[in-house]
């Protein structure tokens, strides 16, 4: 499976995950100049912005580990450009990350870590 099928796969999944734990996915996939936010959702009162890492296993360390102080900036700024563009007001704000390992048999496990910074 190439690798952009795999993120692709694995962000669906996550957007499942999301909405069955209860929250409402409201954007995927949006883009602006300075990157992506893979999905933004509602969480109650909290607007929760959503990086998404999947990986086939865990010989690279766990998907989660990937998401670096350096993306965490970038996605706080993509948080920021999202907020610019959308009439969406929140009285929280929250980053989680969800990590998703995708073996090549059995089912897909999924790590979900709220709040996972700030």
């Amino acid at each position: 499976m190439p690798t952009t099928d795999l993120g692709n796969r694995g962000e669906r999944i996550a957007a499942a995950y999301l909405t069955d734990s209860g929250l409402r996915v409201l954007d995927r996939n949006w883009r602006c100049r300075e990157g992506e936010l893979d999905i933004v959702a509602r969480d109650g009162d909290a607007l929760v912005f959503c990086e998404v890492k999947t990986r086939r296993g865990i010989g690279f360390g766990h998907p989660v580990e990937s998401v670096t102080p350096q993306k965490q900036r970038r996605l706080r700024l993509l948080a920021q450009r999202w907020l610019a563009a959308h009439d969406e007001h929140a009285p929280d704000l929250r980053f989680d990350v969800v990590g998703v390992l995708v073996p090549s048999s059995g089912l897909p496990r999924v790590t979900h870590l709220p709040a996972a910074f700030s």
